[in-house]
This record gives C-alpha cells, sequence and structure tokens, in this order.
C-alpha cells in the first residue's frame, strides 16, 4: 500500500493522488487506505517517512560538518523512493513542501548548524543554504537524473559538494559582521 502510495503521489503529486487511485494501485478497498491512514494526510505522511538516523553531533569537529552532512545526505537518498517521491511532490505542492521542509531542513540540517555555526543568529540562514545545496543536488541526480551527476561516484559528489556546504556551515559571513 505505502509503495502504491509513494509511486502515485511522486507520478501525479499530492493534489491529483486519490485515494481510490492509491488503492487500485495496490490492489485493495479505497476503505483500507482508510482504515489504515485515516485520511490522504496520513496516507502521505506514512509514505514519505523515513529515519534521519543523523549522526552523532556531539563529538563532531566543526570542519568536518560538511563532509559528515554530505555523506550522511548520500546515505540517505541512494535508492530511497521515499525520499525521491517526497521531492516529486515538494517541488509541486504545499504538502510535500512543508514535509521536506521539516524532514530536510529543520530535523536533519538546522540541528547541524546550531552546533558548528560561528554565529548563532545565523544558523537558520546558513542551514537553509546548506539545504538548498543538497537538495538541487537531490533534484538533479535522482529526480531529474542529470546524466553528469548521475555518473559521478559517491566520493566525487562528497568531493564537490562537502567543501560548498562546509563554507555554509562554518565560514566567515561574506559581508563582514552584518
Amino acid at each position: 500500500m505505502l509503495a502504491a502510495a509513494r509511486e502515485r503521489f511522486a507520478a501525479d503529486g499530492y493534489d491529483r493522488a486519490t485515494i481510490r487511485a492509491i488503492a487500485k494501485d495496490a490492489r485493495i478497498d479505497p476503505s483500507m487506505v482508510m482504515r489504515y491512514f485515516g485520511s490522504k494526510e496520513g496516507l502521505f505522511a506514512a509514505a514519505t517517512s523515513f529515519d534521519l538516523r543523523l549522526p552523532e553531533l556531539g563529538s563532531l569537529a566543526p570542519e568536518e560538518a560538511g563532509r559528515v552532512l554530505v555523506e550522511h545526505f548520500l546515505d540517505l537518498w541512494e535508492g530511497n523512493d521515499a525520499l525521491v517521491a517526497l521531492l516529486r511532490v515538494g517541488v509541486a505542492g504545499a504538502a510535500g513542501a512543508e514535509r521536506i521542509r521539516h524532514t530536510m531542513f529543520e530535523q536533519q540540517v538546522l540541528p547541524v548548524a546550531r552546533e558548528v555555526c560561528p554565529d548563532p543568529e545565523q544558523a537558520a540562514a546558513r542551514a537553509a543554504l546548506a539545504a538548498a545545496q543538497m537538495l538541487g543536488m537531490a533534484l538533479a541526480r535522482y529526480v531529474l537524473r542529470f546524466p553528469p551527476t548521475v555518473a559521478l561516484a559517491r566520493e566525487e559528489v562528497v568531493a564537490w559538494l562537502a567543501p560548498t556546504v562546509q563554507r555554509y556551515l562554518t565560514a566567515p559571513h561574506p559581508g563582514g559582521a552584518l
């Protein structure tokens, strides 16, 4: 049922996907979807939930944050149909966008930024920049499947992406103390 929901949400978007279509894809009665998930929103949440398994931040040296976050990002995204479906829905609708904001930004990148950012007042902006960089890679590599990004080995993605994410998280503010 969840696999059918992921596929339908990814193909049709949140607004156009229906309980009936998802149930038909799963070869079950629509009442079963409602029984187990209560609503389309409940089904979407279940179909796009995943364990972030954030790395332990307490022992993380600030200069390792970019690499650790990018490696963690790749661990989560490689072969994860739920995340790919969520990103597809997220770029097209409010429900998916909110889910991405909550999981990718608030639960994953923002806690790292708060740990390593030189100025706590800049943590949210720096986390947003880092998340934008990684979501851009996810969009190019896993959704749009740009051949050059798909062809990059994991080590190459880390080598290219980690320094940029690191700069966003820990480098001095480019405009000085604003």
